[in-house]
């Protein structure tokens, strides 16, 4: 008995907690990492979108003096954008950590990012700690932002909850330490366990194709080890490791539960959010993928087009496949019952003279986020002016989403739309000719004006259509009357009006398509 409970103890520990950091974009959650950080991990790039999502380990002393044994103690941050157009990615991020921060600006208030952060928390279940950031700022007010989280069902400890909440500058670096020991003590509570003696799996956090190295994936190990020269395939893409990386870049042998790695050896690029397992032969993890494979091939659906559908192809080209598998999520959102949006092809890297030929046989718009374009299809587009291929490359997402839209909708015709200004009801009748009477009325909705085209409605049917030829008052010409006002008009159109019948003054105008 003695012998099994050891067994116990040395294959299932404590594991280092993984800590996801979400939030509105310019609320400071990447300026928070650095603070935790004495190095910078996050570059501002286009848009202020941080680009990547990374994963950095920090070691620290454990705060909990009455457990010495534990010394010093780390902790793993994942770094995902907080900008909505990767809810998809931030809820893969989500997926693989233990507890969530969920990052405020204390000066300014609840963002509709922010509430899709905490849908994402919730729907992972996930231990949340609060962090209100920027408490420096003379205008922070930290006891409105809490007010407004109560609004939405989400309760802080000082506002009679169990959520703990943390105030922290990351200018100032202040309240970080108290922040530190809150997810550890949280941590604790939970009492996240580590499994050291089943094959590895994880989590691909990030991938991407280096021009020089090839396939590149960020990993987080969820039990296992990871060992340098091992197997492992996801369900898209195997992998006999070349190199293993911990997140500064440095060689490593192993990698435990909760640990980053950086993994070079994959033969294509793995998609992020997918899962990872180790094998024991090339062999055991080809049928792995063969198996997905085949799964993918019968849940893949044909878009039926009618003959008279419109669409529009899409080549889409992007510099890591987070960010490109975010943007085809948005693209597959956009309505599609007037043109239908097709994506012909999805791939990680620039654009390439393979793209061009695709985009030429399906007339495709080829669309780049963060790629170049490859020198030899820029020769090609000018040595060959007949080549009617279009390229188009953003830095900014959004741009590129409405870029799209803006795409679709000029592909619809324009529409005329009717627009009802106002009523008149006819009380007498004065005289007619041919197609035209004088009739007497009064206005009972809105704004009549000279010009007009009429609706004639008796009881509750139309009965016929015609126009405003002239506008009077008292006798005199009028460019506009208004509700209230007592009105004579000369009418022309198909049908006779009569007393009690309800002229309805409308126009038409012409719009462009939409979605």
């Amino acid at each position: 008995m003695a012998k099994k409970k050891e067994k116990i103890i040395d294959t299932i520990s404590k594991k280092q907690p993984v800590v996801v950091v979400l939030g509105h974009v310019d609320h400071g959650k990447s300026s928070l990492l650095e603070a935790i950080k004495d190095f910078k991990i996050t570059s501002k790039e286009s848009g202020g979108i941080t680009q990547h999502i990374g994963a950095y380990e920090v070691e620290i002393d454990n705060p909990s003096s009455h457990k010495a044994s534990d010394g010093r103690r780390k902790i793993t941050f994942i770094d995902t954008p907080g900008h909505e157009a990767f809810s998809a990615m931030r809820v893969r991020g989500a997926s693989v950590a233990d507890i969530a921060l969920l990052v405020i600006d204390a000066a300014q208030s609840v963002q509709p990012q922010t509430k899709e952060a905490i849908t994402a928390i919730k729907m992972a279940e996930l231990p949340m700690i609060v962090v209100l950031n920027k408490i420096d700022l003379p205008n922070a007010d930290p006891e409105k932002i809490k007010r407004e989280l109560t609004k939405i069902d989400l309760l802080v400890e000082s506002m009679g909850g169990s959520i703990p909440c943390v105030e922290v500058s990351a200018k100032e670096k202040t309240g970080i330490d108290d922040l530190l020991d809150m997810i550890l003590l949280v941590a604790d509570m939970q009492e996240f366990e580590e499994d050291l003696q089943s094959p590895c799996e994880g989590l691909v956090i990030e991938s991407y194709m280096d021009s020089l190295k090839g396939p590149i994936a960020t990993l987080i190990i969820e039990k296992g080890i990871l060992n340098a020269k091992d197997i492992i395939a996801t369900n898209s893409s195997l992998a006999r490791i070349k190199s293993l990386q911990n997140f500064k870049g440095e060689i490593i042998d192993k990698a435990y539960p909760a640990q980053p790695v950086v993994v070079l050896g994959f033969e294509k690029v793995p998609g992020v959010g997918e899962k990872f397992k180790s094998y024991t032969t090339t062999d055991i993890a080809n049928n792995h993928i063969k198996i997905e494979d085949q799964k993918r091939s019968i849940n893949n659906t044909v878009i039926n087009v009618e003959p008279d559908q419109k669409v529009l192809n899409i080549i889409l080209k992007g510099d890591v496949f987070g960010s490109i598998e975010a943007i085809e999520g948005m693209l597959k959102s956009l309505p599609q019952d007037r043109i239908i949006l097709r994506i012909l092809k999805v791939e990680v890297g620039d654009i390439n003279e393979t793209d061009v030929k695709l985009a030429e046989m399906s007339k495709a718009l080829i669309i780049g986020f963060r790629v170049k374009i490859m020198p030899a299809v820029s020769m090609i587009m000018k040595s060959d002016s007949q080549k009617k291929v279009r390229i188009k490359t953003f830095d900014i997402i959004y741009e590129l989403i409405q870029e799209i839209r803006n795409g679709m909708e000029k592909s619809l015709e324009a529409e005329m739309v009717r627009k009802d200004l106002g009523k008149i009801k006819a009380l007498i009748i004065f005289f007619g000719e041919k197609n035209r009477q004088i009739v007497g009325g009064k206005i009972t909705e809105g704004e009549i004006k000279k010009g007009l085209k009429l609706e004639v409605i008796r009881g509750l049917e139309k009965v016929g259509s015609g126009r405003i030829i002239n506008l009077q008052r008292d006798k005199k010409d009028m460019d506009l009357l208004k509700k209230g006002d007592e009105c004579g008009i000369l009418f022309e159109g198909n049908v006779k009006v009569e007393p009690q019948d309800i002229l309805v003054a409308f126009i038409e105008e012409r719009q462009k398509g939409v979605l």
